[in-house]
């Protein structure tokens, strides 16, 4: 076999490192080209504010321009023609905590005496929280003294009274305010003593915390053993 021409050696090594040199310009064309539609995507985002984006006016930057005032319609404020009407249902006689029949007792136009009754008068129904103020309950524990051996027994509490300040209810109420609500303690505190009047200090509130956890231990382990033993486990968040 004879040698390769130092010629031909040298078109083979200049070809080899054109196509060497070819590769890399398409990578890098590639990276070029991905970066490039990278930062438009950056620049995109960047130049979003609420009058172009579904984002909320307080995350404008202070440079941001003020939203273009829409044109308006010449429609009037309100529900338009065809529009379907939602409005709040009366609660039934059942659920109305009092009532107040109003009859007029002149007429509005020649002032005579109106009497009888309306079989269908008006209803209007006025919702609103009544004026709450925990309740205190207080048992006085007698201490006797026996007239035959001189001993005193004390008066004991009578079956589910807690010997702390605080009853079950309230004590529901702060773990659900703790828990569902995720309110600190400090929060925790203001609401029972603005809303209940009830005075307790953040350490009631933690002690108050750890009772009620300790009571749901049991039925929350049930469930969980409950699901486990189950043929199938299946959660979907979908509606």
């Amino acid at each position: 076999m004879q040698p390769l021409d130092p010629r031909d050696r040298r078109i083979a090594e200049l070809e080899a490192q054109l196509a060497a040199a070819t590769a890399l310009i398409e990578k890098l064309t590639a990276q070029v080209v991905a970066l490039t539609a990278r930062v438009q995507e950056l620049e995109a985002r960047l130049k979003q504010n609420s009058s172009n984006s579904s984002r909320p006016p307080s995350s404008d930057p202070p440079g941001a321009f003020p939203a273009h005032p829409k044109a308006p319609s010449g429609k009037k404020r309100g529900g338009q023609p065809g529009h379907e009407s939602h409005q709040r249902a009366l609660l039934p006689p059942e659920r109305v905590s009092d009532t107040h029949d109003l009859k007029p007792e002149k007429c509005r136009r020649c002032g005579g005496r109106l009497q009888g009754d309306d079989p269908e008068p008006l209803r209007h129904q006025v919702i609103d929280i009544p004026r709450v103020l925990a309740m205190a309950v207080e048992y006085r524990l007698h201490a006797l003294e026996c007239p035959h051996c001189h001993i005193t027994t004390c008066a004991e509490l009578p079956l589910g009274v807690p010997w702390g300040n605080f009853g079950p209810r309230l004590q529901a109420f702060i773990a659900v305010l703790a828990g569902a609500y995720r309110l600190s303690h400090r929060m925790i505190e203001q609401v029972v003593a603005d809303i209940y009047g009830v005075e307790a200090a953040l350490g009631s509130v933690a002690k108050l915390e750890q009772q009620t956890s300790a009571a749901l231990a049991a039925p929350v382990e049930e469930a969980a053993q409950h699901v486990q033993s189950q043929a199938v486990v299946h959660v979907d968040e979908t509606s």
